[in-house]
C-alpha cells in the first residue's frame, strides 16, 4: 500500500517508517519538523535503502492536508502528529488543543474528501485516566489528567463518532504504554524536544553527562520497592503493533477496533535505573523527591487483544531496550544534528 504517516519524522514514526518500508509498503512522510529534525531522513534512507518521499507541512492547515491528499492517491493514513508533553500542555492547553485536534480534522477531512477509509491512529495508555485498575483493558472508560492526555480521549471519540456515520471505515486506536528503546543499529532513537516528559531519556542523558543525577519521584508508592511502576515496551515492537494493525484493517468488518500495545510486565523506576546502568556502564545517580500530582503507582496494560487479534507480541526485554538506547545515546550525546 500507499501510506501516508504523519509526524513520521518523529521517535515512534521513524521506526514505524522503516518497518512499513520492509514489509513492501511505500511511505510518504509528513512533518513539519517542530518536534523532530530534519536530519532524520537521510538516516531513514541510508537504513532502509530507498529513497523517502516528504512533505514539509502543518497539518491544521486544512487546504494544504487537501492539497497534499489530492496528490497522493494514499490508501491508508498512520496518524502520528501531535504535540505530546504532559509538562507543557498544562501550560498550554489552548495549543495542545488547537494542534491535536485540528490536525486530525484535516487528516480526517481530507481523507472522507478522497476516499481514503483506512487510518491507524496513534492514541495512548493516558485515556485510562488515574484511577483505572492494573492491568488495564480496552474496555475501560476513559478518562485524562492533564490537557494531553484530553486531547487523546477527544481525538478516539471523533474516530469512533466517524466510525458510526461511515461504516466503511477502518480504524485502529493504538493505546501505547510507554515506548523506549532505539534501532539496534543506533542511528535512530529518541530525541526529545527540551526537558524529556519520561524516564528512560531522562536516565540516558544522566548516563551520557548531559545531566548531572536523576529525580525520583516518589519514593512510598505500594509497590515492591516504593517507586512508580510503567510498562515499557520497545519501540521496534510499538512499530511492528502497526505494522500488524494495519493489516488486520484490511481482514476486519469492525469501524473502529481498540488494541492496548504493552508488554503487560511492570518495571519500576528503581529496576530501570539499575538496568540502564548495568547496560551503559555508568553510574546513575539518583535524588528521592516527592510524588508529582496525578502520578500513580502502577500502570500496565493487558495486551492480550493485540496477541489474540493482531498476532502480535512484545518480544524484547527490559535489558533490551537499554542497551539499544545505550547505543543510540552514546553515538549521538546531542540528538540529531540540525541539518
Amino acid at each position: 500500500m500507499r501510506i501516508l504517516v504523519t509526524g513520521g519524522s518523529g521517535y515512534i514514526g521513524s521506526h514505524t517508517t522503516l518497518q512499513l518500508i520492509a514489509a513492501g509498503h511505500e511511505v510518504v512522510i509528513a512533518d513539519n519538523f517542530s518536534r523532530s529534525k530534519p536530519s532524520v531522513l537521510g538516516r531513514l534512507e541510508s537504513l532502509s535503502g530507498v529513497p523517502i518521499k516528504h512533505h514539509v507541512i502543518d497539518l491544521t492547515d486544512q487546504d494544504e492536508t487537501d492539497r497534499l491528499f489530492a496528490q497522493g492517491a494514499f490508501d491508508a493514513v498512520i496518524h502520528f502528529a501531535g504535540l505530546k508533553a504532559v509538562g507543557e500542555s498544562v501550560a498550554m492547553p489552548l495549543e495542545y488543543y488547537a494542534n491535536n485536534l485540528g490536525s486530525t480534522l484535516s487528516v480526517l477531512a481530507a481523507m472522507r474528501a478522497h476516499g481514503v477509509k483506512k487510518l491507524v491512529f496513534s492514541s495512548s495508555a493516558t485515556v485510562y485516566g488515574e484511577d483505572a485498575p492494573a492491568p488495564m483493558r480496552e474496555p475501560f472508560p476513559t478518562s485524562a489528567t492533564n490537557p494531553y492526555g484530553w486531547t487523546k480521549v477527544m481525538q478516539e471519540q471523533m474516530l469512533r463518532d466517524l466510525g458510526v456515520a461511515d461504516p466503511e471505515m477502518r480504524i485502529a486506536l493504538l493505546r501505547y504504554f510507554n515506548p523506549v528503546g532505539a534501532h539496534q543499529s543506533g542511528t535512530i532513537g529518541e530525541d526529545p524536544h527540551g526537558v524529556p516528559n519520561n524516564l528512560m531519556p531522562l536516565v540516558a542523558q544522566v548516563a551520557v553527562g548531559r545531566r548531572a543525577g536523576l529525580q525520583v519521584f516518589g519514593t512510598d508508592y505500594p509497590t515492591p520497592d516504593g517507586t512508580a511502576r510503567r510498562d515499557y515496551l520497545h519501540v521496534e515492537d510499538l512499530a511492528a503493533g502497526h505494522v500488524a494493525a494495519l493489516k488486520k484493517l484490511g481482514e476486519t468488518q469492525e469501524p473502529v477496533s481498540t488494541w492496548n500495545l504493552g508488554t503487560g510486565r511492570p518495571t519500576s523506576v528503581r529496576e530501570m535505573v539499575s538496568a540502564f546502568a548495568k547496560a551503559s556502564g555508568r553510574e546513575i545517580p539518583t535524588v528521592d523527591a516527592p510524588r508529582r500530582p496525578g502520578d500513580i503507582a502502577d500502570s500496565y496494560a493487558d495486551p492480550a487483544k493485540a496477541q489474540a487479534e493482531l498476532g502480535w507480541v512484545a518480544t524484547r526485554t527490559i535489558d533490551d531496550m537499554c542497551a539499544d538506547t545505550w547505543r543510540w545515546q552514546s553515538q549521538n550525546p546531542d540528538g540529531f544534528p540540525e541539518a
